[in-house]
């Protein structure tokens, strides 16, 4: 087999199936096959879209990316104490992956929407890097009525934060009705969107981001997710 590939047994634990030590016992039961029919052992170099576990394809290789319609009551953490968990949506081998399957930025427990997680730890970095300034929208609802005064607050680029340095970045309101907003941002600071509001003398009690970029969720429904193709993400 050519050397390029990857020995059995790693290809199959960094995919999260099983540990390197039970390769050769499922080789032996049927469950893992080549679908050449090339006889296997652990240590046999082979290409990933060749084997078969329980007659089915392998997951995607590393650089995996998931668009997840996150609902409320999950947090974006790999620490079980905190709470239902966002991984907790995906297939349980999912969370043995070698790298890590991780989320691009957060969103917090009470928001709803567009998340995507990746094992890709470069584009993890350049999704969230704020140099990059990808868009996400955000649709709030909030407890007071609007002012009027908001938009242009948000877009002039001076808005402070309590506790910030520097002020946020220009950001787009788009008023739907008195108590119903987007809000479009190109940054990622801790519940910013929550304390922009705020900070304008307003209280969100519902958040939910809508799109990341040009995705959106599509027909998406809550709590589901589904694989994108990385060269979506090849001009990032």
């Amino acid at each position: 087999m050519p050397s390029s590939n990857t020995r059995l047994d790693k290809l199959l634990s960094s995919l999260g199936y099983c540990s390197r030590r039970e390769v050769a016992t499922l080789i032996r039961e049927g469950i893992i096959s080549h679908i050449d029919n090339f006889p296997l052992k652990s240590d046999t170099k082979v290409a990933h879209d060749k084997i078969r576990f329980e007659g089915e394809p392998l997951d995607p290789p590393q650089g995996m990316v998931i668009l997840m319609h996150k609902p409320v009551g999950y947090v974006c953490s790999h620490d079980d104490g905190e709470g239902r968990l966002v991984y907790d949506l995906l297939p349980e081998r999912w969370r043995r992956r070698d790298p890590k399957i991780s989320t691009v930025g957060r969103l917090d427990k009470e928001t709803s929407g567009l998340l995507l997680l990746t094992d890709d730890g470069a584009l993890l970095h350049r999704l969230t890097s704020p140099k990059h300034k990808v868009p996400k929208v955000y649709e709030a609802t909030l407890d007071r009525p609007l002012k009027g005064d908001e938009g242009e607050i948000f877009a002039s680029g001076t808005l402070m934060l309590n506790g910030e340095k520097t002020p946020c970045l220009p950001a787009k309101l788009t008023v739907i009705d008195e108590t119903h907003a987007t809000l479009e941002i190109t940054e990622g600071r801790y519940h910013q969107v929550r304390r922009m509001f705020a900070a304008a003398g307003n209280h969100v009690i519902a958040l939910h981001r809508s799109s990341f970029g040009d995705l959106t969720l599509e027909d998406l429904k809550m709590g589901e997710y589904r694989l994108l193709s990385s060269s979506l993400f090849i001009n990032h």
